[in-house]
Parts: C-alpha cells; sequence; structure tokens
C-alpha cells in the first residue's frame, strides 16, 4: 500500500550561519560549561576531576571483569579439574583445555589440565566461564592493562594464569564471586557481600 503524500513529511537541510560556521555557539557553550564548574567547585567544594592515569592508577569494583586467572588450591596446585564446563559455556569459543589423568598423588580427582590457553583478544569477558566452573577454579580479576606485541602474547597459557592468580592473591585484589541476575550472567554480587573497591596497582 502505497504511503499517503499527507503522511510524507520533506526534511530541509540545516543551513549554517556566519556564527555557527565560525564555532562560536559550540565555544560559548564550552566557556559556559567550564564556568559553571568552577563555580560548583567555588561555592559547594565539589571537585570534578580528570584521573591523571597512568600516574594514578582507577579504584575498579571487585566483581570487575578483567584478566582471568586459574585458582590454586590449598596444596597450591591447579584447581581446574578439566571438566571442560567453562570452554563448554564460553559464547566467544576462546577456551582450549586439554585434559590428562591426574598424578596418583591426587587422590580428590581423576583429571587435570595438561594445558589450559585462553585467547584474551578473542574473548568478551562476559564471565560465562566463571559461572559455569563447578569448583569455582577459573575467575576474572581487577587487571584490565592488558597488553601484548603479538598475538602470541595474549594467549595466555596454563603457567601465565597462574601467574595472575599469585599476583592478584599478593596485591590483595582477589576478585569477588558474581551471580547471574536480572541484567544478565555474573552481573549481580552475592547477598552477603558488598560492593568493595580493591586497588589495581601492581606490586
Amino acid at each position: 500500500m502505497p504511503i499517503k503524500e499527507s503522511e510524507v513529511k520533506w526534511v530541509e537541510h540545516p543551513k549554517m550561519g556566519i556564527a555557527e560556521q565560525l564555532y562560536i555557539p559550540a565555544i560559548l557553550e564550552g566557556l559556559a560549561t567550564t564556568i559553571r564548574h568552577t563555580y560548583t567547585t567555588l561555592v559547594t567544594g565539589e571537585t570534578r576531576t580528570t584521573q591523571q592515569y597512568p600516574d594514578v592508577m582507577p579504584q575498579l569494583p571487585s566483581n570487575y571483569r578483567g584478566v582471568h586467572r586459574l585458582n590454586r588450591d590449598e596444596q597450591g596446585r591447579v584447581k581446574c579439574v578439566a571438566c571442560y564446563m567453562c570452554s563448554t559455556a564460553c559464547p566467544a569459543h576462546c577456551i582450549d583445555i586439554v585434559a590428562a589423568p591426574a598424578p596418583k598423588e591426587w587422590t580428590d580427582r581423576e583429571k587435570y589440565p595438561e594445558t589450559f590457553v585462553i585467547d584474551e583478544l578473542r574473548c568478551i569477558y562476559c564471565g560465562m566461564c566463571e559461572q559455569a566452573c563447578p569448583v569455582d577454579a577459573i575467575e576474572l580479576t581487577t587487571l584490565f592493562d592488558l597488553t601484548g606485541m603479538s598475538r602470541e602474547d595474549m594467549m595466555f597459557d596454563k603457567e601465565k594464569l597462574l601467574s595472575v592468580f599469585d599476583q592478584t592473591v599478593k596485591a590483595g585484589t582477589d576478585p569477588i564471586r558474581t551471580r547471574a541476575g536480572k541484567l544478565g550472567v555474573a552481573s549481580e554480587l552475592p547477598e552477603d557481600q558488598g560492593l568493595t573497591f580493591s586497588s589495581t596497582a601492581q606490586s
């Protein structure tokens, strides 16, 4: 069915005057914002300053989803039991695990990950691996400054993921386990834990 001519609305391209062409309204609007913030600072004492990153590291909440880590158990062993739950749940398919029979002295499990690799460039940091893990072996930390000179540098193997665990434990920035909520996977904190902030400064 064709559109009625009365329902058609023709839009004309706005014409810029001399003031708009010289950016005078935009400059005045920026000056007004600066004066308003200055007045607010002088009268109320409220300061709005830009955080001087990287000289000042940001304070991130403990449930921030940053670089992954593989947790260790009480005996210092990798906590993972190579059940493939995390790689199965991962929507980005960035987790690759090769399982092997656990050593005989490990009586609490049948398998362990011989290799465990996460492609940090492919990961979308959704937290589904953290939610799927039945033994809380994988977590997302507050480390966010992730850099590498090549794609190989961004492939985090088991040793690198365990070193992230050692680093975060040493810095006292253990993540808080989240749970699924109305906003999605890993969106809410447990009821018995409040939202705390931790420093990401690396020692």
